[in-house]
């Protein structure tokens, strides 16, 4: 045995378990995946449920294993479920690559095999909270099992404020007492002002144009909806304005309805699905950021955080935000951007207009959240904690 398989043979091993890891598109994912990266790749394996069946999905996941510096072992179920044979592949993980601490990338509901990996050997147990956690905090049942996760665990960790409020509620008295904030980051050096936007805005014909950007997937919770239903009022003010809607999902053949019944689809863009690596050129073509998004099905549809208004804060643009669940946490409001009723065309319009016809707040609002992004939302400073938690 060679002297680095020695050193890897001794020293402290992390076993991450999650459902939410790339070639599987989302933020939750992007987030598992850049805190992995600034880990030691000796020191991590990954045991994750198989993006899709079929050979588009094989072909892909296992392109993507090939590339990463660490050790990545998928399960061929696509969706990780705490059931006996999860477990007990889980735990033989652990015991064949000696780890010794477990990080949970959603602790709903994988952080119920806790128990079981603190029995086979597990030091410490991590397990992370995203929106979906705090709705699991409102009903009954899950609400147990939320219980019996904080009381299997070391320490749950939280996006924001927010989130931390529902689901410590759910806790123990002492599990809520260890929760730890642990929010996604940003890389600042990916997403930055001079990112290619110009060139974006050439190839979509919209040089001239100001550009209203929203980047997310296309689901109702999001709100471009919302934003389609506030250019009458924006173009009234701003004729030439155009929404720049990036991303793809399952709301897109609405929102291309609702556009043409709103008589506004001359000026909205649809780009589909983009390429992660060309996701910061698509922010710098926008002039503001938008992305009103509001809670629905009575609080079980949440936003955790919003890691997008973060982006593009980095990005320097200023944000307009809605009020659903975390998203706050990612403005400071009346310095990087607005948080407005994401159930408010008129709310998302009086603030998008506004930033359209003042540029020197556009610039004071961008270049402030380029600065709070670098002091507190860096990739580098968030995974950092991450290891004092492991």
């Amino acid at each position: 045995m060679g002297a680095r398989a020695v050193l890897s043979a001794t020293m402290h091993k992390t076993l991450i378990v999650t459902n939410d890891f790339p070639p599987r598109p989302g933020g939750i994912q992007a987030f598992l995946h850049n805190m992995a990266l600034r880990l030691d790749p000796d020191r991590i394996v990954v045991y994750a449920s198989t993006w899709k069946h079929g050979r588009e999905g094989i072909e892909a996941t296992a392109a993507f294993d090939a590339e990463q510096p660490f050790t990545v072992v998928r399960d061929r179920t696509t969706m990780l479920l705490p059931t006996p044979r999860v477990t007990a592949r889980a735990t033989a993980l652990l015991r064949e690559h000696g780890c010794e601490s477990v990080w949970f990338g959603a602790a709903a509901p994988l952080g119920l095999m806790g128990p079981a990996l603190r029995k086979a050997g597990a030091r410490r147990l991590v397990a992370t909270t995203h929106g979906h956690e705090a709705g699991w905090a409102q009903l009954p049942g899950s609400r147990g099992l939320l219980r019996r996760i904080g009381e299997g665990t070391d320490t749950l960790t939280y996006l924001g404020e927010y989130t931390r409020s529902r689901i410590a509620g759910a806790l123990t008295p002492a599990a809520a007492g260890r929760m730890t904030q642990l929010p996604p980051g940003v890389d600042e050096k990916t997403f930055h002002p001079g990112s290619g936007g110009a060139e974006v805005r050439a190839r979509l014909g919209l040089t001239d144009r100001p550009v209203v950007v929203c980047v997310s997937r296309l689901v109702p919770r999001k709100g471009q909806d919302t934003l389609i239903k506030a250019m009458p009022q924006i173009l009234r003010r701003v004729p030439d304005a155009v929404l720049l809607i990036v991303g793809g999902g399952p709301y897109e053949k609405d929102l291309h309805r609702l556009a043409a019944t709103t008589g506004v689809a001359d000026s909205v863009r649809f780009t589909g699905a983009v390429p992660w690596a060309e996701l910061p050129a698509h922010y710098g073509a926008g002039d503001v950021f938008a992305m009103p998004c509001r809670t629905r099905r009575g609080g079980l549809d949440v936003e955790g955080l919003g890691i997008v208004y973060l982006e593009a804060s980095a990005t320097g643009l200023p944000v307009v935000a809605g009020d659903s669940g975390g998203a706050p946490d990612a403005v400071l409001d009346g310095e990087t951007g607005w948080v407005v009723r994401g159930t408010s065309p008129e709310e998302s319009a009086d603030r998008v207009t506004t930033l359209l016809l003042d540029p020197e707040l556009r610039a004071r609002m961008g270049e402030r959240g380029r600065a709070w992004v670098e002091e507190k939302w860096r990739w580098d400073l968030l995974a950092e904690r991450l290891r004092e938690l492991l």
